[in-house]
Order: C-alpha cells, then sequence, then structure tokens
C-alpha cells in the first residue's frame, strides 16, 4: 500500500473504513506531513455509528476526509462534526439485495441540508432496494434505477471543491492541465454518482447493451 499510495505517482486515492480506530497503526514511518493524494473516508450508516467513528476521523492525521452514510439506514445529524471545516464531503445511499432495510428521503434531505449550510459537497448516489419517500414505499432492485432515482432527486450539491496537490514520478508539481479528467457516456449523465465519479473506462458494456 506504501508503495501503491506514494504522493510522487500524481494518483488521488480514495480510502474506506468502519473501523477508523484502527488506522493510526497502519501509517507508513514517512507519513510526516500527511500526503495530500490520499482522501480518507468513514462508513456511518446511522447515528450511533456517526457518534462513534466520526470523532475518530477528525483526530486522524488526514488532508482529505470524508463521510460515506452507506447503507443509510437511519437518520444522521453531522451538523457539529462539519462545523470546523475538516469534512470536505458525503455521499450516501440506500442498503441493496434480499432483506434490505429502508431508506427514507426524509433523511437525504435533511443531510444534505447540513451539508448545504457548511459548504459541504453531498452526493446521493442510490436510492437502494427499499426507498420510502412521501410515505410510500418504492422498491427497486434494479442498481441502475436506483442511482437514476437519486440523481432525480435534485439532491446532489457541490460545495468547496477539494484541491489535492501532487506530484510526478520526477517530483515535479502535476500540472492542472495535466490532471485526469473523467470521460462520461451519454447513460452516465442521470448517474447520481456521476459528480464523484472517475467516469468511463470504455469497457465496452455500454456498446453491448445496446446491441
Amino acid at each position: 500500500m506504501h508503495d501503491i499510495c506514494n504522493p510522487w505517482h500524481g494518483l488521488v486515492f480514495f480510502l474506506l473504513a468502519k473501523r477508523p480506530q484502527r488506522v493510526l497503526e497502519c501509517l507508513p514511518q514517512d507519513w510526516g506531513a500527511r500526503w495530500e493524494n490520499v482522501f480518507f473516508n468513514v462508513t456511518c450508516e446511522n447515528q450511533r455509528r456517526a457518534d462513534e467513528r466520526i470523532p475518530i476521523l477528525l483526530k486522524l492525521p488526514f488532508r482529505h476526509k470524508g463521510v460515506m452514510c452507506a447503507p443509510f439506514i437511519g437518520p444522521v445529524s453531522m451538523r457539529r462534526y462539519l462545523e470546523d471545516g475538516q469534512i470536505e464531503q458525503v455521499r450516501c445511499g440506500g442498503e441493496n439485495y434480499d432483506g434490505a432495510r429502508p431508506c427514507h428521503f426524509e433523511w437525504v434531505k435533511a443531510l444534505r441540508q447540513e451539508c448545504v449550510d457548511f459548504n459541504v459537497t453531498f452526493c446521493f448516489i442510490e436510492t437502494g432496494t427499499v426507498f420510502i419517500k412521501d410515505g410510500k414505499a418504492y422498491r427497486m432492485p434494479d442498481k441502475r434505477v436506483q442511482s437514476e432515482m437519486a440523481y432525480k432527486s435534485g439532491m446532489n450539491f457541490q460545495g468547496k471543491p477539494m484541491q489535492f496537490a501532487l506530484y510526478d514520478d520526477w517530483g515535479y508539481p502535476v500540472t492542472e492541465e495535466q490532471k485526469y479528467i473523467p470521460q462520461f457516456r451519454e447513460r452516465c449523465g442521470t448517474c447520481g454518482r456521476q459528480m464523484v465519479c472517475n467516469g468511463c473506462s470504455g469497457c465496452g458494456s455500454c456498446e453491448k447493451l445496446k446491441a
């Protein structure tokens, strides 16, 4: 992991953990002033987990921090955790597959408003299999439909942009012109996670579906 995530490779790494209390013992010896290219996130599926994990996250030596509320199975308030500006992004999405617990639209709206109040980017990536809106339950087993419905809800919010200081293998700063720019296909236009996605890999799956 040390060799892969080293900041001299000019890449940004998204790390997600549900046991942040174990992170300090795993950091490389040359962590020093914190690597600029590591974006560390914790999962918080409900308020209990948020209150357990976010305080630990805020104490960890990472320059870039975020929270993933997925599976989103209970209301979560982060207002007191967003105040100092350490958290730069919040994502949320409902639970999937058989036995999935419902995700309520009211929870999504409330969390989004807190992020808007502190100019923190918020992304509603998918509704989950069971989605409750206006007192009505919707069952959506197709993840593509879930993502499209999340996008159409209008909940995504672009807050303060994240800035990563990246360097090439020779130690020179990577310019804006040199940075990777995500490329998207037509079907990506209504995907809930587009604003936080690395883009299309060009695998050819879209063409196969059209055939």
